[in-house]
């Protein structure tokens, strides 16, 4: 699976906004029609944004495209926009926000193979990644992240759930701590990315750093972004060091040299290897190829 270090919104009616995306060298960027649009200018995000997958050069950046949610009444016309405008006018993903319920997932998804069938794309090429970002959506996650092949990844969404619950939002973050976990280990379970919340204070590199290393400590494959300036720092937090990659590319090696003696556990630097520091070794390797590292 590709790497999703770093998740960039960028409006979706500001055509330049986006142009600028696509020169930072970001794993995602997602086109929004749903909270950075201003509802009479739906529309005009819906036009823009079509004419950016048909005419930008995205280079290795994945196109994403934020629907509004379910049971808004704009879905429909911005599904159709992004994949019903014809075969040149294709994203890679569309992230559906305020997810409450499997369905929704399964109406998504067979939306999507209605316009891959008419339009001739490849069957299953389009994924979707969800946003758990309300209360009902935490209490339905297990059935929603199961619900349909084609999800690659699940997003928190830390300022939503706030004002759904009543939360008032700290920097240290307990308040949202339960939530936060859940959906990484939900993600983690049905063999999902995981993307963590926003850091609101783009001005703030350094706290943007703390809580995006310590979003990648909890598992989180990456950040959700809103400016530019946001992209570097998070993009290098999920992105394993050279020393974590030395390290664990030498405790794999001697962990299969063990195996090949009929050894199973075995000290190294005096400290004990088995099977569950094997996996965190694994993991470290599988997120730097992922990003280009190793």
């Amino acid at each position: 699976m590709r790497a999703r270090r770093g998740l960039l919104y960028m409006p979706g009616d500001k055509a330049h906004k986006i142009r600028k995306a696509t020169t930072l060298g970001v794993d995602c960027i997602c086109m929004d029609m749903e909270d950075g649009v201003a509802l009479d200018r739906k529309a005009e995000a819906r036009s823009t944004i079509a004419e950016a997958l048909l005419t930008m050069d995205f280079g290795k950046s994945e196109k994403l495209v934020r629907v509004n949610p379910v049971g808004s009444g704009l879905e429909e016309a911005d599904l159709d926009a992004v994949l019903a405008a014809g075969p040149d006018i294709r994203p890679e993903g569309i992230v559906l926000p305020k997810v409450e319920s499997a369905e929704q997932v399964r109406w998504l998804s067979r939306r999507i193979a209605a316009a891959e069938s008419l339009q001739g794309w490849l069957p299953g090429g389009i994924a979707i990644i969800v946003l758990i970002e309300t209360a009902r959506g935490l209490v339905e996650i297990k059935d929603i992240l199961s619900a349909d092949l084609r999800l690659q990844a699940a997003i928190f969404g830390a300022e939503d759930l706030a004002g759904d619950i009543g939360m008032t939002r700290t920097r240290a973050g307990t308040e949202v701590l339960y939530a936060r976990s859940a959906v990484v280990t939900h993600a983690a379970a049905f063999g999902l990315q995981a993307i963590d919340m926003v850091f609101v204070d783009f001005k703030d590199a350094e706290g943007l750093r703390a809580e995006s290393l310590e979003g990648a400590g909890m598992g989180f494959s990456g950040k959700q972004l809103i400016h530019p300036a946001q992209v570097g720092p998070a993009q290098e937090s999920f992105t394993p060091s050279a020393e974590a990659i030395a390290k664990a590319s030498r405790l794999v090696e001697a962990f299969e040299a063990n195996q090949r003696e009929g050894r199973g556990a075995f000290a190294l630097d005096g400290k004990m290897v088995d099977m569950p520091v094997l996996k965190t070794a694994q993991r470290v390797l599988e997120r730097a190829r992922a990003a280009g590292a190793y």
